[in-house]
């Protein structure tokens, strides 16, 4: 099963966890990663992800998402057909970068898409192409350990 977790749902983990959602989220994240880690899910990183975890200016933060993407199977450069792709979902109303996101996810035939991102997370469900579902952290390890 191949995952995507978007720039915000991976640096969850790192988030003060001043909020019960919040924290939840954070220890979601931490078991999806397990997960990876276990070999039980696979994790899918993109030219997008490794652009943002750059422009970051906080180094713990930097370091910990390099970590985390280092242990992707694969790395989708973003091409020409993410490109029109992506300039689709912006018609639709998603921002640059979180349709990039998507377009790098469908273009990996990726099963889920992670984020914490509340518009992304709503606005996604609705646009997202084939088998990729749009999901929550939370829903994401509920729908991996059934």
């Amino acid at each position: 099963m191949k995952v995507y977790l978007d720039t915000c749902s991976l640096q969850r983990p790192l988030d003060t966890r001043s909020h019960i959602r919040i924290s939840l989220e954070a220890e979601a994240v931490l078991g999806i990663i397990e997960l990876i880690e276990s070999g039980m899910v696979d994790l899918i990183s993109s030219d997008v992800l490794l652009f943002e975890r750059r422009q970051n200016p906080i180094s713990e933060r930097r370091t910990y998402a390099l970590e985390v993407l280092g242990k992707a199977k694969l790395i989708t450069n973003v091409q020409k057909k993410i490109q029109q792709r992506a300039l689709e979902l912006q018609e639709q109303g998603l921002k640059p970068l979180d349709a990039l996101h998507l377009a790098s996810a469908e273009a990996a035939e990726v099963e889920f898409f992670c984020t914490v991102d509340d518009k992304l997370l709503t606005r996604g469900k609705s646009l997202a192409q084939s088998d990729l579902s749009v999901v929550s952290p939370i829903e994401l390890i509920e729908e991996l350990m059934t």
